[in-house]
């Protein structure tokens, strides 16, 4: 996402998906996720290209070196998701986040707080309000799989309710866009930070209702500063640019990524070092998840 200059935990969890796609044969994908023009900066996407070849990555198909799906901008892509969202079942909604949080104020007993309600299901309240577009989602559980936290379930009506697949400004919405370009390019596996677990059941749902067969998950642990928070581009966090123009040498940032995984490597380390790395680190991260709720 070229929101901002990539930092150690965007390194740490390309790293990994690049180790993943190595060690099963599969190829590495490359994609521009600039959805919200207001958040996209000009020069970010040249800049993590960059930074991703300094430390040693590659890729099989990307908006450099081109591929069979491409275009690899999310902003290129408009025509798929309009055709996706023509699959699904949608209505138009003009509630704003207030009126949503309103009319959340007193959930039904397990329901979360910012459950959608339904106001909108039959006709939009406000018709002097650009609309949005929500999904209906249906009553049941949705199944995710993933390598690190097992089996994800959840009955998403219940808990969020029908989401917002297209907002009111037309930007696409992440949880519609990510579905729609993992199903044309027939992405099998999608490693990436933990703080989406929450978005892969939602997506779960678009799958579903498209179709569609969904990937195998596996969201792995953000990396974290000495105050336990993740580190964040909004957080100032430092960046892989800083560390690439003021000298810094690749391999030695390879061996701290691998060392803060918990991995024993040399001093320096390039990703080729490094296969045969990932596979066994997911399947601890699992085994050790299902013995604490074992416990």
């Amino acid at each position: 996402s070229p929101t901002g200059e990539m930092h150690l935990g965007n390194a740490q969890t390309a790293l990994l998906a690049w180790l993943h796609a190595r060690e099963h044969g599969g190829r590495f994908v490359l994609r521009i996720e600039d959805l919200d023009p207001t958040r996209a900066r000009a020069g970010m996407e040249e800049v993590a290209i960059l930074d991703l070849r300094w430390l040693g990555l590659d890729w099989d198909e990307g908006p450099d070196v081109g591929g069979p799906f491409a275009p690899y901008r999310q902003s290129e892509r408009s025509a798929t998701y309009q055709d996706l969202l023509a699959r699904l079942p949608t209505y138009p909604c003009s509630c704003s986040r207030t009126d949503v949080r309103t009319a959340s104020a007193a959930p039904h007993e397990g329901q979360a707080a910012t459950r959608y309600p339904g106001t909108c299901r039959l006709a939009p309240t406000r018709l002097d309000r650009p609309c949005a577009w929500r999904i209906v989602v249906p009553d049941g559980l949705f199944v995710v799989e993933d390598l690190v936290l097992g089996r994800l379930c959840d009955d998403v009506s219940h808990s969020s309710g029908d989401f917002v697949v297209r907002r009111a400004d037309g930007a696409w919405a992440y949880n519609l866009a990510v579905v729609a370009d993992d199903a044309a390019m027939q992405v099998t596996h999608v490693i990436r930070g933990e703080d989406l677990a929450p978005s892969a059941l939602r997506q779960a749902v678009i799958y579903g209702l498209a179709g569609f067969r969904p990937p195998i998950f596996a969201h792995a642990p953000l990396r974290r500063d000495y105050q336990g928070q993740r580190l964040a581009k909004r957080g100032g966090a430092p960046s892989l640019a800083a560390l690439r123009c003021g000298g810094a040498d690749p391999t030695e940032v390879v061996a701290q990524l691998a060392g803060n995984l918990g991995w024993t490597v040399a001093a320096r380390a390039t990703p080729t070092d490094l296969i045969g790395q990932a596979g066994p680190y997911l399947a601890r991260l699992r085994a050790a998840r299902a013995e604490r709720i074992g416990r």
